[in-house]
């Protein structure tokens, strides 16, 4: 079986890179998507506890 040849090596890593990288991205907006859903509806309580 021949040695895969440099330039596809290379291809290789770039696309596990950018798949990594890729979820990362998406783990990490996820969390914050979270966190932001939680500050409006905190905020939208607090806003019709004050309208009572």
């Amino acid at each position: 079986m021949a040695a895969p040849d440099l330039e596809e090596t290379i291809m290789t890593r770039t696309i596990i890179t950018a798949i990594t990288v890729g979820f990362a991205l998406a783990l990490a907006a996820c969390n914050t998507m979270e966190g932001a859903g939680k500050d409006v509806k905190s905020a939208g309580t607090t806003l019709e506890n004050a309208a009572k």
